[in-house]
């Protein structure tokens, strides 16, 4: 009994070693951070949708945030809560509004925000950040913030 145990003792500790201890990821730059932000300015003005503006890295901490003219103060929290929730959830956050309406309550009480208007910026299939935005309209948001983050997709 002790002989097979030994055995798989001894594969593990050969895969741990084995196994690197840092991996390369790719991350956001601020000339990144602040092309998502100017693409999703662009669009909210030719949109008539001031709005509050946030670009994260993939863990959540902000890089660019703008609030345009006219836009209510509680929208800077909402845009930074969308963008944080969409890099940590690796998904736009419409999908996480959609869960908490459907009873996913616990999603609501973890710190996120489930507003739509959050989405994750992928790159090669990983997610380098997120942006998020609040304005006046959430359809409007998650508009903005799918478009910004498909054209930073196929900008990479």
């Amino acid at each position: 009994m002790r002989v097979p145990l030994l055995i798989a003792s001894a594969l593990l500790a050969n895969t741990a070693h084995a196994a690197p201890l840092v991996i390369d990821a790719p991350t956001l730059s601020e000339a990144g951070a602040v092309r998502g932000l100017h693409e999703a300015e662009s669009r909210a003005i030719a949109g008539h949708a001031p709005s509050a503006i946030a670009v994260v890295d993939g863990s959540g901490m902000l890089l660019a945030f703008v609030r345009m003219d006219g836009v209510r103060p509680g929208s800077i929290a909402l845009a930074i809560g969308k963008a944080r929730s969409a890099a940590l959830m690796q998904r736009p956050t419409s999908e996480l509004e959609d869960n908490v309406a459907k009873g996913r309550t616990a999603l609501a009480t973890e710190g996120l925000t489930a507003l739509r208007g959050g989405a994750p910026i992928m790159i090669h299939g990983a997610c380098v950040g997120a942006i998020g935005v609040a304005g006046l309209n959430k359809d409007q948001d998650a508009a903005i913030a799918a478009e910004v983050a498909d054209v930073m997709e196929h900008a990479s």
